[in-house]
């Protein structure tokens, strides 16, 4: 605005002194009653004239009457103005003149970009001169008024409107008065809060970027009536959102790269012969503070996700609790996705970064669940069900344990472990067929028969040998007794052997376990790298993808003041 009215004139007649020289030494306005002393009559003072107060009443009239005139001057000279103007027609002496009207606009307030609806919110003052001869005065016939201030609804306007508006607000939000001139030049400085469509990108969300406009173009008039330009000052055209550092409130979650400014004439909807259309576009280049989301939805993400990696720290036979903490991850991590979607645009043309990378962990904490359940189907093995090859234990046992840094327990020597499991295998059959036709208390009743009966026919024998104190004796006694003692050897070998067979099917089952825990250990390190890889893959992406270093491509001028 910039502008400082000039100060009033002084009213004559409060120029004149009193005529006489007679009355009160200080002047007192009609109706006021004087408060200090120094401006009262001393007491014993003769009383004035009476002449002297009707000349001193006669002066301050006029003095009211010239003031009344001197207020009247703006009255008249609105009046002169508005007598036969038409506020709805074109200020322009003849039909093929085009009126100049400049542009500026003041950012005061960026309040908001709403991804999901695409709207941008701001708060603006839009700065517009143009001149109207039909309101041009001579200041030597009003005292010399140098600036008028007239409704904006008693002028002619261009009728400049906001034309991407998503909510059917074209106009501003407060009909100002415009500031007239002597040579009819108006300023006019409205201010409005705009909600405009901005197509928003969700490639790279939260780490993005945006590219906003606010189109202003005239309702009513083409380029063949009005011409609009950007304001020139100081010899510079402002190709740039004003921005006032005193009344600018910073936004929180977005900061402005770029704020040009360009006319545009024939865009892509008209032809190069079209000489109508016109636009100026303001543009607003804003880079995305992805702190909040960091904070709140990254970290918090990253951290659950690694407690589904933890899991492989679990024994190989907790796979029930291995797979109830990775569906527990997964249960967070949808949470997390379903906020993200609530945030983003309903679209189909790109995923954003975050979900794309909620997405990957998801991925990967259905890979854990997978490989928990495939290692518990591998630790329950047993003998009687699996038959674990040479191959699978040479690589699984010997070779990639070696290399992931375990420490397996070394195999006691023996026989093959094939022929060992065939003999085992063998005695539980035959124990099994045993079993189906004799009665668990019958067995009890004749194994304990059988042992007492047999020690007590042994020492029976022995002792006869033994009493008749001759060596002849003893050995006939051996003799007899030698099919029981064969068949008491009998019955330790078979004890060992069943107790070695026991110790090798609880071997090879521990084999079986141990075999779980190498592939834990590999599932550990595969899914570790591929979760730390992912993760940095996503924020090298988002780092790389910044706001330009100029505001349009191929074009080095910086739209900023010099």
């Amino acid at each position: 605005m910039g502008r400082r009215l000039p100060p009033t004139p002084p009213c004559p007649a409060l120029l004149l002194g009193a005529a006489d020289g007679v009355g009160d030494s200080c002047p007192i306005p009609l109706g006021a009653r004087p408060r200090s002393s120094a401006c009262r009559r001393p007491s014993g003072a003769p009383a004035p004239a009476p002449h002297g107060s009707a000349m001193r009443g006669l002066l301050l009239a006029l003095c009211a009457l010239a003031g009344v005139s001197c207020r009247n001057q703006e009255e008249k000279l609105l009046q002169d103005l508005m007598t036969n103007y038409n506020r709805h027609l074109r200020p322009a002496l003849r039909g093929d003149q085009v009126i100049d009207v400049t542009l500026k606009l003041t950012l005061t307030n960026l309040i908001s970009l709403n991804e999901r609806e695409e709207t941008l919110t701001t708060n603006v003052w839009i700065e517009m001169q143009w001149s109207d001869y039909r309101l041009r005065w001579d200041p030597e016939h009003y005292d010399n008024i140098q600036l008028l201030r007239v409704p904006s609804t008693m002028v002619w306007l261009p009728d400049i409107v906001l034309e991407n508006n998503i909510d059917g607000t074209f106009e501003i939000t407060l009909y100002t008065n415009v500031l007239v001139s002597p040579d009819g030049s108006i300023y006019w400085l409205p201010p409005a809060i705009y909600r405009s469509s901005c197509s928003i990108h969700v490639t790279y969300f939260p780490f993005d970027w945006q590219n906003c406009t606010m189109v202003f173009q005239s309702q009513t008039y083409s380029a063949n009536e009005i011409n609009l330009l950007l304001t020139v000052e100081e010899g510079q055209t402002v190709e740039w959102i004003s921005i006032d550092p005193e009344a600018f409130t910073e936004n929180g979650e977005w900061a402005i790269k770029h704020r040009p400014a360009r006319k545009i004439i024939n865009s892509g909807h008209f032809t190069p012969d079209d000489t109508q259309y016109q636009q100026v576009v303001f543009y607003l280049i804003i880079q995305r503070k992805p702190l909040f989301y960091i904070i709140n939805i990254i970290v918090p993400c990253v951290l659950i996700s690694s407690m589904a990696v933890l899991v492989y720290f679990l024994p190989a036979k907790a796979g029930g609790q291995k797979c109830t903490v990775s569906i527990n991850v997964l249960l967070a991590q949808t949470v997390f996705l379903f906020l993200i979607a609530q945030k983003v645009p309903e679209t189909s043309q790109a995923v954003p970064l975050i979900g794309k990378y909620l997405t990957f962990l998801m991925v990967v904490t259905v890979v854990i669940v997978v490989n928990a359940v495939i290692v518990l189907n591998v630790s329950l093995r047993t003998p009687n069900t699996h038959s674990m090859s040479q191959r699978v234990r040479q690589v699984w046992l010997h070779l990639l344990p070696r290399y992931l840094g375990m420490h397996m327990p070394e195999e006691a020597p023996g026989p093959p472990r094939a022929s060992r499991r065939r003999s085992s295998l063998g005695l539980m059959v035959k124990a099994d067929e045993y079993m189906l036709w004799k009665a668990r208390t019958e067995l009890l009743f004749e194994k304990q028969k059988e042992r007492d009966g047999l020690m007590k026919t042994v020492l029976e024998k022995i002792g006869r040998g033994l009493d008749s104190g001759y060596a002849q004796d003893f050995c006939q006694s051996l003799e007899e007794a030698g099919p029981e003692i064969r068949a008491c050897v009998d019955a330790c070998n078979h004890i060992a052997n069943a107790t070695r067979e026991q110790n090798d099917f609880s071997s090879e089952n521990e084999e079986w376990i141990l075999v779980g825990r190498v592939i834990d250990r590999v599932c550990f390190f595969i899914m570790a790298s591929l979760f730390f890889c992912g993760t940095v893959g996503i924020f090298l992406m988002a780092h790389f993808n910044q706001a330009p270093a100029l505001p349009f491509p191929g074009d080095p001028k910086p739209y900023l003041p010099q």
